[in-house]
């Protein structure tokens, strides 16, 4: 069951890399093509500007609470020995579709500048379901160094359900869909229902709540979730995926055994990570809008930005814990003896309604660049995304006018695959890749 990347470093990795950076994808002229009404962005957000002040950094310190062992071994006990991400991939049934068979409309939520050069769309049956959107990304790239876990290269992708449309049942779930992606020009995937276990292991229950972003690190799954002020990080593991054994609408223990609203697989929580001073506002913690790896730090931490209305007056704050360098917890978060987590890093920006997020610094760079994907003021059309440092701000320019609204629309979350130099994200229903080095030339 703990079968690993590290332990088969480099296969395929050259194969793959020399795929994922090939011929850039042909773009529909409406995804190139930015109206005179796309044009008016007046932002300049500047530098980023440390917080040091204990008041500040107080608000993001977090608490830990980790399920009982034997919450997670009861349940076992009664769904069955637990499985990994192999079981799950070797019986895949969807596939994403290749951006030349997408729908124009979907394309045209692509970035203009830089161009992906890989784009996908996720199976019709999926973006065809009432309530259901794409919400974020995380990779093998993330999890392991070598980019492979178990005997395969993996993209999971974050899906929530709204609380207003489609069927009553499954508003407010959560699901993740385990893609492989060893073959660049066919990836297929497989969904897993996120849950929660209550009742001491003897049954669990739907997430619940909207899922922001998400991080794959070692085992572990960390899922930033809110649901009105609430904010919370709900950490599962990938090496404790339960199967379902009735296929019903009901979620939970039913007569017969394990319901997962149709799901084949189900992942139970194993802990959560919530902030010590309360409900996040303005005044208080921030209400997480993105979160990402930065494996440049050591120990590696987890980056996250705050979600405040675009266009908003109020800055928005960006923040870094560092995790855990104890073989014991391994993908867990560095916390104390009290379960009390602190934060290592913290800045605020004038860049407003962040989706995604991601800190990177070059070999040899004197500061770190964190770069920041905002959806515009209006809500439509494309976003933009900045390169921001303690100097400055940077953002790629594009259209006859030169806005800088030239990243995708609806943005979505940012994860860095460091072996094939490749950052992953989404834009409305499109999983898309840009290099790393590209995105930095469109940016100046």
């Amino acid at each position: 069951m703990m079968h690993r990347g590290r332990h088969r470093r480099r296969r395929r990795g050259t194969a793959l890399r020399a795929a994922l950076t090939g011929t850039a994808l042909a773009l529909t002229a409406a995804a190139t093509l930015i109206s005179a009404s796309q044009a008016q962005v007046t932002e300049r957000p500047g530098a980023l500007r440390p917080l040091t002040s204990p008041a500040d950094t107080a608000r993001l310190r977090l608490r830990e609470r980790l399920v009982p062992a034997r919450t997670l071994d009861r349940l076992a006990a009664s769904m069955g020995r637990p499985v990994g991400v192999d079981t799950v991939l070797a019986g895949a049934d969807r596939t994403l579709r290749e951006g030349p068979g997408c729908s124009d409309a979907d394309r045209a939520t692509l970035p203009v500048a830089p161009s992906p050069t890989r784009a996908y769309c996720w199976d019709p049956a999926d973006t065809g379901a009432r309530g259901w959107r794409p919400a974020s990304v995380t990779t093998s790239g993330d999890a392991d160094e070598d980019g492979v876990w178990g005997t395969h290269r993996v993209v999971l992708g974050g899906w929530t359900h709204g609380t207003r449309t489609g069927p009553r049942a499954e508003r407010g779930l959560a699901r993740v869909a385990l893609v492989d992606a060893d073959d660049p020009d066919r990836l297929a995937y497989r969904w897993v229902l996120l849950v929660v276990p209550v009742d001491g292991g003897r049954d669990y229950r739907g997430l619940g709540s909207g899922i922001s972003s998400m991080v794959w690190y070692r085992d572990k799954l960390l899922v930033g979730t809110r649901r009105g002020g609430s904010a919370a990080l709900y950490v599962y593991d990938l090496d404790r995926i339960q199967r379902a054994t009735v296929d019903g609408p009901a979620i939970g223990r039913v007569r017969g055994g394990w319901s997962a609203d149709g799901y084949r697989y189900v992942m139970p929580a194993v802990g959560s990570y919530s902030f010590a001073a309360g409900r996040c506002s303005a005044t208080g913690p921030p209400c997480p809008g993105a979160l990402a790896l930065d494996r440049g730090t050591a120990p590696a931490s987890l980056v996250a930005a705050e979600w405040t209305a675009p266009g908003s007056e109020r800055p928005a704050r960006l923040w870094r814990y560092a995790f855990s360098t104890d073989p014991r917890r391994a993908g867990l978060l560095a916390a104390n003896a009290r379960g009390r987590v602190d934060a290592v890093e913290e800045y605020r920006t004038r860049v407003t309604g962040i989706r995604g997020v991601l800190s990177y610094r070059e070999a040899g760079a004197e500061r770190t660049s964190w770069y920041v994907g905002r959806v515009p003021e209006a809500q439509d059309g494309h976003g933009g995304l900045w390169r921001q440092d303690t100097r400055g701000a940077q953002a790629a320019e594009c259209g006859a006018d030169a806005t800088h609204r030239c990243w995708a629309e609806s943005a979505g979350s940012l994860s860095y695959w460091q072996e094939t130099g490749e950052v992953w994200s989404l834009s409305g229903r499109m999983l898309f890749a840009v290099p790393l080095a590209e995105l930095d030339r469109s940016l100046g």
